[in-house]
């Protein structure tokens, strides 16, 4: 490829531009929260379980409130359901994308693999957008829940009332600028924090409890009440059910739980290919993580709707957001209050950060091997700086409310978690297990009808995964665009004939003629031949044939493998398969000037019809005006005029 002089960047750029992944820590891997540890060198699974741990469990900062406000008295009977679908429905699917995707990629990257063009790419573009919804709504919701903890401290309360905007914005910054410093996520952080904040929560879960039963009176008063509204308990699963989707936050962490598998330590004998012990300790990991957050949520879920009066649970209340740290307070006293505060706003902060490192490993996975991203969308800083600006925005839009931002998360993981029943359905079916393919359908089913029923009661949710993948689809063509006449070539590989013909022909003037290969009969070779020599008034035929076949005209980068071949005992061709024909073109002709020395010619003939129609045809489809495109590829891959290789037009 050619190579150009470039003026030496300013302090602030290299630094900007610091690296492509890994908070900026160097190595080229784009993957899940950092760089995974060497082979076979990971960590054990119940260490790595806490960093997916800091999402997951971090939910009961807010789940009990949530789910007081969505279910009232009935919400220990709803975290129930909301139990079930965890442990019969997204487990199971997600035990099965660590089968199927035991890298990190996710279902995702299954679906990506059952779909190809144009249709592929927006599917996981529109997939990617919900993901983003998750991710960033993840860390908005997070901040503003750990500022609701400071806010509501009795200690602090009079000093910060009425700051919560301003506290979560602070939070959402310093996030942000831990990931410019250079972020690397230890799983010794993880572990200290989950140990903490699970261990404090069973204090307080054991003393709610204990109140519970010591005052005999708070149960029969519920159960009273409870029939007194609802009747009989089918009346109750069936309103539970009915409001499940507003607890749909409680099944949050799967994806980042497959997402972590890189890190997790598996057998000796383990292979890229399939990592046997790595995918066991994963759904280790996945369950395990399942059964310790469906008993929190099942006992905090109780002691909340029993022992906070429901009118605290609502906006501007002591329990809003806040229900378990309002127990610690009210039995526990000021001090374990506050030690219980800290605790949350620190594993909730480190949600966020959790939540962050999956955006920027996300997007370089996808768009950039799309064409779908800037140059700069490779390097972690500025995305720390679009993330970062993207979540103010979001905190303001929603006031730095947790239940105004429940909507808008609950769809980004049902979306998620849709998406995965999906996929392992189609897993399932592809490799004829039946039984599991009925299964895997019916829990698609029941997440679908979640999601649906989440975005019909919350629209709020879908309105803000729509912006997110309007933007992520306009910026991603915009950028597409932008870099339309980029080499987008990664390697040229001749074969020996074809690198018999370049040898041969770099002892004379190189010429090329671009040909659409047709019936690739005798005339054909022979009438192109002709009219070149007609068109530019050379004589002689001394021309090598390039055939270019467009494979997937919406991938964007490829290696290029050339082969030569002699048909009907006179002509020579090089054969290519490549996204586009006019960057395939130019990079084969930069590729034979390097290798070669001399300057190479192409000839070419025009194409009919208009010239806007043959861009759309080239940007779509790989084909169009080949001439022209291929001549500004090159001007733009080598801006030397002396050293770029001659195209000619006739």
């Amino acid at each position: 490829m050619a190579t150009t002089e470039h003026p030496p960047p300013s302090r602030l750029r290299s630094w900007m531009l610091e690296g492509l992944s890994d908070m900026g820590k160097g190595g080229g891997h784009v993957g899940p929260h950092a760089e995974p540890e060497p082979p076979h060198r990971g960590q054990p699974w119940y260490r790595v379980m806490c960093l997916t741990g800091v999402d997951y469990f971090s939910t009961l900062g807010y789940q009990p409130g949530i789910a007081a406000l969505a279910a009232g008295l009935l919400s220990p009977v709803a975290t129930i359901v909301l139990v079930l679908v965890t442990l019969a429905g997204a487990l199971p699917v997600y035990r099965r994308v660590a089968e199927e995707s035991p890298h990190g990629e996710g279902s995702i990257a299954m679906l990506e693999r059952l779909l190809s063009f144009w249709q592929g790419k927006l599917f996981v573009l529109t997939l990617l957008g919900f993901a983003a919804t998750d991710f960033l709504i993840t860390i908005t919701l997070s901040a503003a829940d750990a500022s609701t903890h400071l806010v509501e401290n009795p200690h602090l309360t009079g000093t910060l009332h009425n700051q919560q905007m301003l506290i979560t914005l602070v939070l959402v910054a310093l996030l942000g600028a831990v990931f410019l410093k250079g972020f690397l996520e230890a799983v010794g952080v993880a572990v200290a924090l989950v140990g903490l904040y699970l261990a404090l929560n069973v204090v307080v879960v054991v003393v709610g409890l204990w109140h519970v039963l010591t005052a005999g009176h708070v149960v029969a008063d519920w159960s009273s009440a409870l029939t007194a509204e609802h009747g009989n308990i089918f009346a109750m699963v069936g309103v539970a059910l009915l409001v499940f989707p507003k607890l749909a936050l409680g099944l949050s962490g799967f994806e980042t739980g497959v997402a972590v598998m890189p890190h997790v330590k598996g057998d000796p004998g383990d292979s890229e290919e399939r990592p046997t012990g790595r995918i066991r300790d994963t759904k280790k990991l996945l369950t395990t993580a399942a059964l310790i957050m469906s008993v929190f949520l099942i006992a905090t879920s109780f002691i909340t709707t029993l022992l906070i009066p429901e009118k605290d649970f609502e906006s501007g209340g002591p329990a809003n957001g806040r229900a378990l740290a309002y127990l610690a307070h009210e039995y526990l006293g000021g001090v374990f209050g506050t030690v219980y505060d800290v605790s949350t706003i620190a594993i909730l902060w480190f949600a966020g950060a959790s939540a962050m490192a999956g955006l920027l490993n996300l997007m370089p996975r996808y768009l950039p091997r799309y064409g779908m991203a800037p140059h700069w969308a490779r390097a972690v800083r500025p995305m720390v700086i679009v993330f970062t600006l993207i979540g103010f925005l979001v905190t303001w839009i929603f006031d730095a409310d947790v239940d105004a931002q429940g909507g808008a998360y609950a769809t980004g993981v049902l979306v998620l978690i849709s998406s995965a029943a999906i996929a392992v359905t189609i897993a399932a079916r592809k490799a004829g297990q039946r039984g599991w393919t009925i299964g895997f359908a019916v829990i698609s089913a029941v997440f679908l009808y979640v999601t649906v029923a989440n975005v019909i009661e919350r629209p709020d949710g879908v309105k803000i995964g729509a912006c997110f993948i309007a933007g992520i689809i306009l910026v991603s063509l915009l950028s597409r665009l932008a870099r339309a006449f980029e080499l987008r070539v990664t390697s040229v590989t001749l074969d020996p004939m074809a690198e018999r013909f370049i040898r041969d022909i770099a002892s004379r003037k190189i010429r090329f003629i671009a040909n659409e290969p047709d019936q690739r009969d005798q005339a054909e070779y022979r009438e192109k031949i002709e009219q070149i020599r007609a068109d530019n008034d050379i004589p002689g035929e001394d021309f090598v044939f390039v055939e270019v076949t467009v494979l997937d005209p919406s991938e964007f980068e490829a290696s290029l493998t050339v082969r030569g071949e002699v048909l009907h005992g006179r002509y020579r061709v090089l054969t290519l398969e490549s996204s586009s024909i006019p960057n395939a073109l130019a990079a084969l002709l930069l590729h034979v000037r390097d290798l070669t020395g001399c300057i190479p010619h192409m000839y070419f003939e025009w194409t009919e019809g208009s010239p806007f129609h043959n861009f759309l045809r080239f940007f779509l489809f790989g084909q169009g005006e080949v001439a022209p495109v291929t001549r500004e590829v090159l001007r733009e891959a080598e801006p030397d005029r002396a050293r770029r290789p001659r195209v000619h037009t006739g």
